[in-house]
């Protein structure tokens, strides 16, 4: 290794352990066993799980409930890749997390909801917490209940406190911002009819947009997921009714109909969606695109006109949602997937800004009603504030 590329290696790991010490708790596994009774249980079997941290002072009877991320399993063949993972079993999740960002309990990195009970949710049915198919295949023994596991947590949630909620944040990041969409109402629902209820989704905007090749790549996807898992009938009825249940998997058919408040938060160059929506692998079987998506930086001129169509896709379908004063928008042009649960997109001196506000502040102003917040960036490269939001390890849905 030549001295240049270990001095930043070396430099790197150092970067990486001060920011664990300095940004981020460790918060301990909780399993809800007695879930497993109902059925409500991960891919493998095993008992849903989350980690929370306990809300303190004038926080005792706030709460952020986050939905972990991951993508989803649209047939046997990747549940069952799944199965054997921390996204498809409690057995194979770590036993404690690191909380920073939004699920941060210092003051200085998350200033408006350090004190509330924090709950991370863990991912392991691979259909944003949809699916519900009551037979296990005898060879497979695959469990396809991603509802129930919703259902269950939510109860054993709301059993330690959160029955007394006086303001409460639906939120998540992925495929959990996606399932902060589908289940807002149903939170809102859980909750006392005094309380300050409302929605956040980092990153969950998937839309329904052609591949480079002009297939629709993620329709038939999103179809396979909806088919395999059984969710059509846990997908919001404002959209089945009128639509396939596979497309009502995409945020842009339903989301209007939301009555809870919600916040969207995403990049319009979204590097998920760019990577598998825009240019999946199937549609580049050359690696024409390999450069590019990794860094949009070596994109090349008719790449990036691409990219750019893509933003005007994105724009048109996030119109769908109305522009009533309850939403809250955060959409930058930084080629970035999440930025709420790393501290450097969330709240720190050099994050992300829209508006002279950086997303923390956005949030804080909206949730609270200081003041509202919808706001959509330039093209890109228009920002300058983006630098902090190419993370190789923050890429996955």
């Amino acid at each position: 290794m030549e001295a240049s590329a270990f001095c930043t290696l070396i430099h790197a790991i150092f970067y990486a352990l001060f920011t664990l010490r300095v940004d981020a708790s460790f918060v301990n596994i909780t399993y809800v066993k007695s879930a497993v009774v109902e059925g409500a249980v991960c891919l493998d079997g095993s008992p849903p799980a989350y980690h929370l941290s306990p809300g303190f002072g004038s926080g005792v009877n706030n709460w952020l409930v986050q939905i972990e991320g991951g993508g989803w399993c649209n047939n046997i063949s990747t549940c069952l890749a799944r199965k054997y993972s921390r996204l498809g079993s409690s057995k194979q999740m770590a036993k404690q997390i690191a909380f920073s960002g939004i699920l941060s309990n210092r003051q200085s990195f998350n200033p408006d909801f350090y004190k509330w009970n924090k709950v991370k949710v863990r991912y392991c049915d691979g259909s944003s917490f949809t699916g519900d198919v009551d037979r296990v295949n005898p060879v497979t023994k695959l469990h396809y209940r991603g509802a129930r596991i919703w259902v269950a947590i939510m109860e054993d949630l709301l059993a330690k406190g959160m029955d007394r909620a006086e303001n409460a944040l639906l939120s998540g990041c992925s495929a959990g911002g996606l399932t902060s969409i589908i289940h807002c109402d149903n939170f809102r629902s859980l909750l006392p009819v005094s309380a300050r209820v409302k929605c956040l989704s980092d990153a969950g905007f998937f839309i329904n947009a052609k591949d480079i090749t002009g297939a629709e790549h993620i329709k038939a996807y999103f179809n396979d997921v909806v088919t395999t898992h059984g969710s059509a009938k846990n997908l919001p009825s404002s959209c089945t009714t009128r639509l396939s249940p596979g497309m009502c998997f995409f945020p842009q058919y339903y989301a209007e109909k939301i009555q809870t408040p919600l916040f969207i938060l995403n990049a319009a160059y979204d590097s998920w969606q760019i990577r598998n929506i825009l240019a999946p692998g199937a549609a580049d079987p050359h690696g024409t695109w390999h450069d590019c998506k990794l860094d949009i930086k070596q994109c090349s001129s008719s790449q990036l006109h691409m990219m750019q169509g893509f933003r005007i896709e994105f724009l048109h379908a996030l119109a769908g949602i109305g522009n009533s004063s309850s939403r809250g928008l955060f959409i930058n042009s930084c080629y970035s997937h999440c930025q709420s649960e790393m501290q450097e997109t969330w709240f720190r001196y050099d994050s992300p800004m829209l508006g002279n506000k950086i997303i923390a502040e956005a949030v804080g102003d909206w949730f609270y009603m200081r003041s509202s917040f919808q706001k959509i960036d330039c093209p890109y490269p228009c920002n300058t504030s983006c630098k902090n939001n190419t993370f190789e390890a923050n890429l996955g849905a």
